[in-house]
């Protein structure tokens, strides 16, 4: 299996980014992270997963091993292959993603283009009982974070606009509060 490669990054194309090692130009399709180091740089490391098909053997890249994990894992659930759990991986941080899985927020997921009701609702149902360990969750949290975000896609946004504007606000907030400020600094 090819677990890393590490050469010049020699161009982009439809399909991703060619990274030169030794004289041979591997085609991996990565995560932005990935095309965002590679821009302008001499050199890159590139964390890899293979995948074998019959047909073919595809490159994947990530940024770190969290984000090469979290494919994987993705690859476990029923009917979530490849392009699909690249497209998870691409959309958002590694704890992020599993935050919204410990959460049980599949919401999140189906802003992800590719992704329907019942796809995120088998990501979250599946991958909760091992992510839930990894990433603790306090009493409490869910709600008002969750909460503030669901006003605001009733308002209009979209989940990640939603999400993008409740960064901008401080977290300790009451729900309530956090949508208003939220609503405030888009005014």
């Amino acid at each position: 299996m090819i677990s890393r490669l590490r050469g010049a990054p020699v161009g982009r194309t439809a399909d991703g980014l060619v990274v030169d090692v030794a004289g041979v130009g591997y085609l991996v399709s990565a995560t932005p992270s990935v095309l965002r180091r590679a821009d302008g740089a001499s050199e890159v490391t590139v964390e890899t997963y293979l995948h074998v098909r019959e047909d073919a053997l595809q490159l994947y890249g990530f940024a770190d091993a969290a984000e090469r994990a979290l494919f994987v894992q993705l690859l476990g659930v029923s009917g979530i292959g490849p392009k699909v759990a690249l497209a998870v991986v691409s959309s958002a941080s590694p704890g992020d993603l599993q935050r919204a899985i410990a959460l049980k927020d599949s919401v999140r997921f189906q802003a992800i283009p590719g992704i329907g009701k019942k796809t995120a609702e088998r990501i979250v149902l599946e991958l909760e009982g091992s992510i839930a360990a990894a990433v603790p969750v306090p009493v409490g949290e869910a709600p008002r974070e969750l909460v503030a975000r669901d006003a605001l896609v009733e308002l209009g946004y979209s989940v990640v606009e939603a999400e993008q504007a409740l960064a901008r606000v401080d977290p300790e907030l009451p729900a309530e509060e956090r949508v208003r400020e939220a609503l405030r600094s888009a005014a």
